[in-house]
């Protein structure tokens, strides 16, 4: 048992944001760095992304279906990376996987000098899988090397190091493209992902007790030849968390549309005043949109660093699973209501900056109590396949929504609304059956 008494600087100082205990400091920070280096990653890919999609033909289309398109794709994706899960230890389960996407990225590279182009719905695509995969690839692996008492506590740092990369990853991007170049960037991300790379196989060996040889072990012995879909569909506890996700998101995205709808119609308001001003409805959104994702970045990393560990400590899983629908279910009865921009605004503040920080730490916690098959092979199919699905069915309710039933703004609030109940319930069972297995993996641990 780790003595907090112990403690050393490093830990003292992590300990004012959540419960670190003695020889826990530096291996949570090192876990922080790489998801913080796996999303600087990503972001730098997604700066290639979006010149190279819009300058193809029908580019603003393919980006509005490209969600329908990676969804049949994940259904392979996921199988594959489910296969592999069986045959290959962790380690040279995340060494394989990562190289791959690296090579990838050299290979749009060279795409790029030799053949003097790169095609935009295939780096579209694959970078949406990329982001998916590579992310949840990394929390499995958080899931894999901590118990349900450690993660709790620690995966509160984690979380803290994604959503840091998440703000300071696209300041970085803006910087060094000017430095190096648009096509260059493909290098860069490829090249802070071998960083991620390393430093995993660095915290492996320094703080992870052999788990290279435990997990050929565990593929003989835990981890069946069984698809990541099945994996999901066969076990209830996985197959209401997929549901829960899938519910978020398409609650989630949905709103995204309610606010800019709510954006749009308040830019056209401007119309008398084109004559001064050409490009006011432009200047109006970018500032709109410039302004809420700094708000909502700013108030999810202060409740990461200040609240989230808190909830987690004296209110439980269940209440920090269910805190995000309660918010969510406020928000969409107040636009019902009062279906004004300010409204949806600063509703959507609060859901997205708790979404991105509280119920993005949560959603991580809740894999702790299950099998190492099932932390591998289920949350990546949960983290990719379904988030996916969920835009999906978004993009259905609002085409059908606009296209057949002439839905206002207000009107879509109440569907969402109407989903947020059915949230609540998800989330509610979900806490309940965390909480016991919690205590059966917890009674399995002290036993051995």
């Amino acid at each position: 048992m780790k003595n907090s008494s112990n403690k050393n600087r490093l830990e003292s100082i992590l300990s004012l944001f959540t419960e670190v205990k003695a020889k826990e400091g530096t291996k949570a920070l090192l876990m922080s760095l790489n998801i913080f280096l796996i999303l600087t990653a990503y972001l730098i890919a997604k700066v290639v992304r979006e010149p190279l999609i819009l300058d193809s033909p029908g580019g603003a289309e393919i980006k509005s279906y490209a969600s329908v398109i990676q969804v049949f794709l994940l259904i392979g994706v996921v199988q594959i990376f489910g296969w592999l899960v069986s045959k290959l230890s962790s380690r040279k389960l995340i060494n394989s996987v990562t190289l791959f996407f690296v090579s990838c990225f050299v290979l749009f590279y060279l795409s790029h000098l030799i053949l003097g182009g790169i095609n935009g719905i295939t780096y579209f695509l694959w970078v949406g899988i990329f982001s998916l995969m590579i992310i949840a690839q990394f929390w499995s692996f958080a899931n894999d090397i901590y118990t349900p008492e450690e993660g709790k506590r620690l995966f509160v740092l984690l979380a803290f190091g994604a959503s840091l990369g998440g703000v300071i990853g696209p300041t970085i991007a803006s910087a060094i493209l000017s430095i190096f170049g648009i096509f260059n960037l493909l290098l860069v991300s490829a090249g802070i992902l071998l960083i991620s790379l390393l430093l995993t196989n660095f915290i492996i060996t320094k703080y992870v007790d052999d788990i290279s040889n435990k997990g050929k072990e565990k593929t003989k012995t835990e981890i069946e030849k069984t698809g990541a879909l099945k994996v999901v569909f066969r076990n209830r506890y996985l197959l209401m968390i997929a549901l829960l996700i899938l519910v978020t998101n398409l609650v989630n995205t949905t709103g995204e549309y309610i606010l800019g709808k709510g954006v749009e119609q308040a830019a056209q308001d401007l119309t008398p005043q084109l004559s001064a001003d050409p490009d006011i409805q432009k200047t109006f959104i970018g500032k709109f949109y410039a302004d809420f994702y700094s708000i909502v970045g700013f108030v999810g990393l202060i409740l990461q660093l200040v609240v989230v560990s808190r909830i987690l400590k004296y209110f439980g899983v269940r209440t920090a699973i269910m805190t995000l629908p309660i918010i969510a279910l406020g928000t969409y009865l107040s636009i019902a209501i009062f279906p004004v921009l300010a409204v949806i605004r600063w509703g959507k503040t609060a859901e997205n900056a708790t979404d991105y920080s509280l119920n993005n730490t949560v959603r991580h916690i809740l894999f702790l109590p299950t099998t190492k098959e099932e932390k591998y092979k289920g949350k990546v199919a949960i983290d990719s396949f379904f988030v996916r699905a969920g835009d999906v069915l978004s993009a259905g309710l609002v085409f059908a929504g606009v296209s057949w039933f002439t839905f206002q703004i207000q009107h879509f609030a109440i569907v969402c609304l109407c989903l947020v109940i059915i949230w609540l319930f998800i989330a509610f069972w979900i806490g309940k059956e965390n909480k016991r297995l919690i205590k059966e993996k917890e009674l399995s641990i002290e036993n051995v």
